[in-house]
């Protein structure tokens, strides 16, 4: 007998079920942790890396929030105390600089004409009116996020936090104010941090020559402009070919700019590199910056902020590309030039404006990673309380004493890599929409404090937070800290982090840095770093390619489960995802493969009841489909879903469907009353188990299904399949 829901004589259509289905979970209430039934008390909390406010959902966020998705409601199944909690980022930088390009093409101004208040409010208005449409389409895919307990890097508690964070690394002597070099994005005009700079393979030429006729040495440097800047010639101390001229110096004019070069030996230097010699510049390079201190060098600054020349002469107001131009042709007249070479070279270049970055000094807000600080209180293997550590030896002890754990070895090593050579971290940025530096002055006064000193004449400083330093704090600013809320205490640390590999260093070092600080805890006890998605050939998407997708293209043709599906399968978290659309119509096929399996089953077994004892064949049936269902579990406590989910597949498909249905077909029609009961019981308990099993990677059509089976409770809060003993 057919069920009575005629909808199963039809193909399955996602478009007519996912958000009947999604407005169903969130009439429940069960994506809220405190609302879920059955009187859970181990928790298990994950916090989903904040979009942009103003982003759209792209296949990376679709295959990111996927991995967490089918995490929490495999949890969930388990019967775990479940949040997976939202956010949003303000995502400062890229954020401001829309607004302002779109008030330049409208109204022909700039910031400075419409003022800080006025820009900010403009900027925090068209925040708001993107947050609704990046929101939305997280929940098409069906993410069972507690939106009860939404966040947003800019709101006022996590203002709150950001500030009460400042204060306290401030007060602790790891922040501070100083003249360092930093990168300078010229588009932008703003400092951006290590970590959001980008490295582009291009062909460079590399020029040999020497300051002046008398001048004893050739110097070779891509960049002949910066010259009229250099204060020394820095050469290996090992080197025998300068080592008569260590400690001598010259005066030369180059390029209409007087300047006196004085040769020093230094340990950096590397021999093998053009002629061995090294031209110093400390005001517009790092390793240069850090020779001058080390050798108590002048700096004399010959760039500004707009990438132009501030020296007199001819190169007056050029723009850096156009000066050296300039400077190789007066190389060139004056004979000085002795061979020009093409070399490979990384240019740096700002990720999110695309300008190259010119390295200028600044005066900025840093975070001390090397000075050692008393460690408040601890809970991480390894570090007592009270103890005198650095910021990066509270990084690297939180993942070698695995309070993080971080499987994946590849990852694990760059980590530390990554630490062992950490710098001081830029905090400040030259742009008005963010976190306000929590910084008052008043003449040679500073005062740092949660809010405006007394008295009068103190001006609040400038400049903004790097976004990063509000994102570090997530996982217990979300909590509710710095109130000692219910949430921080029941589910910080939380259980897992997954983001992609690219934001290892922007983020997941930070937040292990922030948490160990100030709760002397872990953020999380587990980081599963996943890939990049990217076409079928495996190149990034990107608008100049013309090969990106749109995941909602995908839902709308074949359903949010087939694009989860199709993501996970095949392809092991941590590795890039090579997407193609066949893998997607070929979900499709397999939830219509399910949507027949459930047809043939309602009209077959529809009035099966527990109570016949199995025949030996169901039984061995069953038993098999329960060593399968353990695998699987194996699978997905380790978040190898990738196998997981094949393991499932291909059980409904090559074991459900063509044998088993196929041969039920007999034993239905026989005479043999037992055998036909016994497996009808068997065919309606095993679509059950299939359904809460498939359900984390396909949980529209198998909620769907679920609710047309009569069951009194939601699928999302069954409890998971297994048998202790099969364990």
């Amino acid at each position: 007998m057919l069920s009575s829901d005629s909808k199963f004589l039809k193909p399955y259509d996602p478009g007519e079920t996912e958000k009947r289905i999604y407005a169903l979970w969130e009439q429940s209430g069960y994506f809220n942790p405190d609302k879920l039934p059955g009187g859970r008390t181990e928790p298990f909390c994950v916090v989903l890396p904040p979009p942009n406010v103003t982003g759209v959902l792209h296949m990376g966020h679709t295959y990111e929030d996927t991995v967490q998705d089918v995490a929490i409601r495999y949890q969930r199944l388990r019967g775990k105390k479940t949040l997976w909690l939202p956010g949003t980022d303000s995502a400062a930088i890229a954020t401001q600089a829309r607004v302002e390009k779109e008030i330049l093409k409208k109204e022909n101004k700039s910031r400075h004409d419409l003022g800080r208040e006025e820009l900010v409010r403009r900027v925090t208005a068209y925040a708001k009116e993107s947050e609704n449409l990046i929101l939305n389409q997280i929940r098409q895919m069906g993410a069972s996020l507690d939106w009860s307990r939404y966040a947003y890097t800019l709101d006022e508690k996590r203002n709150l936090a950001v500030n009460t964070a400042f204060v306290g690394m401030f007060n602790a002597g790891l922040i501070y104010r100083g003249q360092r070099i930093v990168n300078w994005d010229p588009k932008g005009q703003t400092t951006i941090s290590d970590d959001e700079v980008v490295h582009e393979e291009r062909v460079a030429k590399l020029y040999y020559f020497k300051y002046a006729k008398d001048f004893p040495i050739t110097i070779s440097t891509t960049r002949p402009e910066t010259k009229v800047g250099d204060v020394a010639v820095a050469v290996h101390p090992d080197d025998p070919r300068y080592r008569t001229y260590v400690g001598q110096e010259y005066e030369a004019n180059f390029c209409d700019v007087p300047i006196k070069i004085k040769v020093i030996a230094d340990q950096s230097v590397d021999r093998d590199f053009g002629t061995g010699a090294l031209g110093v510049t400390p005001a517009h390079s790092q390793v240069d910056w850090e020779i001058s201190e080390r050798h108590h060098l002048s700096r004399p600054q010959v760039i500004n902020e707009y990438a132009k020349m501030t020296v007199a002469g001819r190169l007056n107001n050029l723009k850096t590309t156009e000066a050296r131009e300039v400077v190789t042709t007066w190389l060139r007249t004056e004979g000085l030039l002795e061979k020009e070479e093409e070399i490979s070279q990384n240019l740096s270049l700002s990720e999110r404006t695309g300008a190259i970055i010119e390295p200028l000094p600044k005066l900025q807000w840093w975070i001390d990673v090397n000075k050692k600080f008393k460690l408040k209180r601890s809970e991480i293997p390894g570090l007592i309380a009270g103890a005198e550590i650095s910021l990066k030896e509270l990084m690297r002890q939180s993942v070698e004493s695995n309070a993080v754990s971080m499987p994946q070895e590849r990852f694990r090593k760059a980590y530390f890599q990554w630490v062992d050579n950490l710098r001081d971290w830029c905090l400040s940025r030259q742009i008005w929409f963010g976190h306000r530096i929590p910084v008052w002055y008043r003449g040679e006064e500073i005062y740092c404090g949660l809010a405006t000193p007394a008295g009068t004449g103190w001006q609040q400083e400038e400049d903004v937070l790097d976004t990063w330093f509000s994102s570090s704090l997530w996982t217990f600013s979300t909590l509710g800290w710095p109130s000692q809320t219910e949430d921080l205490k029941n589910y910080h640390p939380t259980d897992l982090m997954s983001p992609a590999y690219e934001i290892l260093y922007l983020w997941v070092s930070r937040m292990i840095l922030m948490s160990g600080f100030h709760l002397g805890q872990v953020p999380f006890r587990q980081v599963i770093i996943h890939g990049l998605v990217r076409d079928k050939t495996g190149r990034k998407f990107s608008k100049s390619l013309g090969n990106g997708v749109d995941p909602l293209d995908m839902v709308a043709k074949y359903g949010a489960d087939a694009v989860r599906l199709g993501l996970l399968f095949g392809t092991a978290i941590g590795s890039d995802v090579k997407f193609d659309e066949a893998k997607i119509k070929g979900q499709k096929h397999f939830a219509n493969k399910l949507w027949n399996i459930t047809r043939f089953i309602l009209e077959n077994a529809s009035e099966a009841s527990s109570g016949p004892d199995l025949t030996e064949t169901d039984q061995a049936l069953t038993d098999q489909l329960d060593q399968i269902i353990a695998a699987i579990t194996e699978e997905m406590e380790n978040y190898r879903f990738h196998l997981a989910s094949e393991k499932l597949y291909h059980y409904v498909w090559d074991e459900l469907a063509d044998k088993i249905l196929e041969a039920s077909k007999l034993i239905l029609k026989d005479n043999d009353t037992h055998a036909a009961e016994s497996r009808r019981r068997f065919l309606r308990e095993t679509l059950e188990k299939v359904l809460i099993i498939l359900h984390p990677f396909m949980p529209f059509i198998t909620e769907e299904i679920w609710q047309t089976l009569g069951k009194a409770e939601l699928l999302m809060v069954e409890p998971w399949p297994i048998k202790p003993s099969v364990l």
